[in-house]
């Protein structure tokens, strides 16, 4: 027997599979998704302190003087 790793393109290809399993001519392996990576703990520590200080600084001054516009 040889063991391959494939890509699933599209939702349909799951029932094939399980139908396929069904049939006893594959066996799924592996049927759970991974979570995906929360943006937060990707980027952790990517940027340095002084620049993300100098960032949120921009941010807050921005929406001060968003919110003290007038119209």
């Amino acid at each position: 027997m040889e063991t391959v790793l494939i890509q699933i393109n599209n939702d349909k290809a799951y029932k094939l599979l399980d139908d396929l399993e069904d049939l006893h001519i594959i066996k799924v392996l592996k049927k759970s998704i991974q979570p995906q990576q929360k943006l937060s703990e990707k980027y952790a520590g990517k940027l340095p302190s002084d620049i993300a200080d100098e960032i949120q600084n921009f941010v807050n001054e921005s929406r001060n003087e968003w919110n003290s516009r007038s119209i």
